[in-house]
């Protein structure tokens, strides 16, 4: 759903409050090494790399870790998140942004299991439907999430607006604090954002640019000056919990 616009993807997805990474953290056993499955091109990654030694970051799709953001306590790599690579009992935290809907959940948890340190921490994090400042901009962008894109998001779409709830989760829990992911965007941020919905690339093929060529425009009627900026807002929805011994 997401190697054809890892450019997009990289410079547009919202990354995560450092509040997050901390509770992250902090619950962790130790800080040595953090594995983060699914990374996308590291909006949870690079945050995880100021608390942590190391952190490995792996993604199914090679355009995605190409279109990585670097830093000196990251190591990419290319490999599915059932088979990471790592040593048996070697990560503290284990973690899955945006993504868990798309994995084979028990050959995941079963390589979770396997390079977990005792206690480590895994966590499945998703960000629910976008909020925009002002009741008209949202109410648009919430009709054209729904009505307009809506026909055309994939099935597992609907484990992230249930905020995982439904995803089987075979771990100690852990309780979370209530998070959300807030930015101050522009217009051209937020339609560069909703480009790289899965939805959106879905519609093209039947209805071509159109549908986000038309949001466009009405929105644009709405926001004023296009550089100017409004709060845009996500939930954070957290399955926390620990693995008390490696299987």
């Amino acid at each position: 759903h997401f190697s054809a616009n890892n450019a997009g993807y990289s410079a547009h997805r919202p990354t995560y409050p450092p509040e997050l990474v901390d509770f992250l953290a902090d619950a962790s056993p130790a800080h040595d090494l953090a594995l983060d499955v699914a990374c996308g091109t590291g909006q949870l990654t690079v945050g995880l790399a100021d608390r942590f030694a190391q952190v490995i970051a792996t993604d199914a799709s090679a355009q995605q870790i190409a279109n990585a953001t670097p830093h000196d306590h990251i190591l990419y790599r290319t490999a599915p998140a059932e088979h990471s690579g790592l040593a048996d009992a070697s990560a503290d935290l284990i973690t899955v942004a945006q993504a868990a809907h798309w994995l084979d959940l028990d050959a995941f948890y079963a390589e979770a299991r396997r390079v977990a340190r005792p206690q480590a921490i895994i966590a499945l994090i998703t960000y629910g439907v976008l909020h925009v400042e002002g009741a008209e901009a949202d109410a648009l962008t919430q009709s054209f999430y729904h009505d307009v894109i809506g026909p055309y998001w994939p099935p597992e779409r609907k484990h992230v607006e249930d905020g995982y709830r439904a995803l089987p989760f075979p771990f100690a829990p852990v309780a979370a604090p209530p998070l959300a992911i807030t930015r101050a965007w522009a217009l051209d941020d937020l339609i560069g954002y909703i480009d790289t919905w899965s939805a959106l690339r879905a519609a093209e093929k039947t209805l071509g640019r159109a549908p986000i060529d038309t949001f466009r425009e009405q929105l644009s009627g709405i926001w004023g000056d296009p550089a100017s900026t409004r709060q845009i807002s996500w939930p954070i929805s957290l399955r926390v919990g620990r693995i008390i011994s490696a299987v």
